[in-house]
């Protein structure tokens, strides 16, 4: 069977700059890409590394201006 190699929510906080706490709400919420073992969030590096990918600069919706800031 081949390792998955995984990232704990302290070590997605160190890549996204966010909180630890703020991660492990994202991956409770489903928006990223993760699963508890033992009660312990583990995120998939291969997924994450995806997810990442995916997450490039939204365009605005019909009738929203976009920020020129």
């Amino acid at each position: 069977m081949p390792t998955i190699e995984t990232l704990t929510p302290n070590e997605i906080s160190k890549i996204l700059k966010l909180h630890p706490f703020t991660v492990t709400r994202l991956a409770r919420e489903g928006t990223i890409p993760a699963f508890k073992v033992g009660g312990v969030w583990r995120i998939d590096r291969a997924k994450f590394e995806r997810w990442i990918a995916t997450q490039g600069p939204k365009k605005p919706k019909r009738g929203q201006r976009r920020s020129t800031r």
